[in-house]
């Protein structure tokens, strides 16, 4: 309502201007006053609802993505955590230490999927939780699961989405590495050129197939969707394979970060 009074005002005030204008002098015609105040009231009117309806739309999309984003990161997968028991459980009488880096792992994980979806995180904090979580499968597969980190110079106080890494992660160990009965390979590189962070990781495939179980996409979309939501359209992924091997590639902007 102040909106459309303040548009309404400030046409009133600008028809001596449009007398001046339009008849050379300066005066107030309240037949002309009417019209434009009339036309002003219109006009005001429908812009302001638009732009109500707009800002309603926007919010609920953002509200609808925040609690999609929070969804999925409290899910941790039930099969991940009843190994991750199994595997404290079995390493508690044999070696109680390693038992213990496991149980701080997995709570350093817990921690970050139940924080705030308002949260940013780093991407020092992100490739933390990512050895964090690569640490407790290792534990699980053992030979099984080979780890290559080759990741350059990378500025490590860029902020970026908390728990982006991971769920690609979990991707590669869940479609790549666990269908292979002899285990496989993830790499995950990283590069940063001209203001641009560019994170891959990529996983052997199974012997006679991709070795993707169902359900491979719906973490994939959500890391895109975060990316996008916090960078803009500078951000994106890209999926496929290379060289043999699967690869989920993201890149995001470091200068954007600051912010």
């Amino acid at each position: 309502m102040g909106a459309w009074l303040l548009a309404l005002l400030v046409t009133a005030a600008l028809h001596p201007v449009s007398q001046r204008l339009l008849r050379g002098e300066w005066s107030v015609a309240p037949a002309a006053l009417a019209s434009q105040l009339g036309i002003a009231a219109i006009i005001s009117a429908v812009a302001l609802r638009y732009l109500y309806q707009l800002h309603r739309h926007q919010e609920k999309e953002l509200a609808e993505a925040q609690a999609r984003a929070q969804a999925l990161r409290a899910r941790i997968r039930p099969h991940f955590l009843f190994n991750s028991m199994n595997t404290i459980a079995s390493l508690t009488r044999a070696d109680p230490a390693l038992a213990e880096e496991v149980v701080h792992d997995l709570s350093d994980l817990f921690r970050a999927s139940l924080s705030g979806a308002e949260r940013a995180s780093s991407l020092q904090q992100e490739l933390e939780l990512a050895r964090g979580y690569l640490r407790i499968e290792q534990q699980r597969l053992g030979e099984r699961l080979a780890i290559h980190w080759d990741l350059g110079e990378l500025p490590l106080e860029v902020r970026m989405p908390p728990l982006l890494l991971q769920p690609l992660l979990e991707n590669a160990v869940y479609h790549g590495i666990e269908p292979a009965v002899s285990g496989g390979e993830i790499v995950v590189a990283g590069r940063f050129r001209k203001g641009v962070v560019n994170i891959s990781v990529s996983n052997t495939l199974a012997p006679g197939g991709t070795g993707q179980r169902e359900g491979n996409h719906v973490a994939q979309q959500n890391v895109a969707d975060r990316l996008r939501a916090f960078f803009g359209e500078q951000a994106g992924m890209r999926i496929g394979e290379v060289d043999g091997r699967y690869q989920v590639r993201i890149h995001f902007p470091a200068e954007d970060a600051s912010g």
